[in-house]
């Protein structure tokens, strides 16, 4: 009897399946795909990061480094994510409208920024 474990991605993506005759799926099988299904989470992540990073780097001359730092100043502020900080950032590009305590937070960040460039 051949053995076929279905494992479904949570965000909808393709899914994987595998095979291994009449055995059944190693435990490092599943891992491995528990793995690589956080790894291409880790990644998407930092995709929008470095998105957000660019826009703020573009809108208030800044290098990455303090662009990122704004980033993460907010999301704390916020008690959010930087993912989803940055992922709200990027929504701006297509119309949708950053939530007052994210607009608020960067404003504070911002003023930083600009205080910390006049010393």
């Amino acid at each position: 009897m051949q053995r076929t474990s279905v494992i479904q991605e949570e965000w909808g993506g393709p899914k994987a399946e595998v095979s291994r005759g009449d055995a059944p799926v190693g435990q490092d099988v599943v891992a491995l795909l528990a793995e690589n299904d956080q790894l291409r989470r880790a990644l998407s992540g930092r995709v929008v990061i470095d998105q957000a990073c660019g826009m703020v780097m573009a809108l208030t001359p800044c290098r990455r480094g303090a662009a990122r730092n704004l980033l993460v100043d907010v999301s704390r502020q916020c008690d959010l994510k930087l993912r989803e900080v940055a992922a709200y950032l990027v929504a701006t590009s297509e119309g949708e409208q950053l939530p007052g305590q994210i607009q608020r937070a960067l404003r504070r960040a911002l003023r930083r920024l600009h205080t910390a460039d006049l010393r």
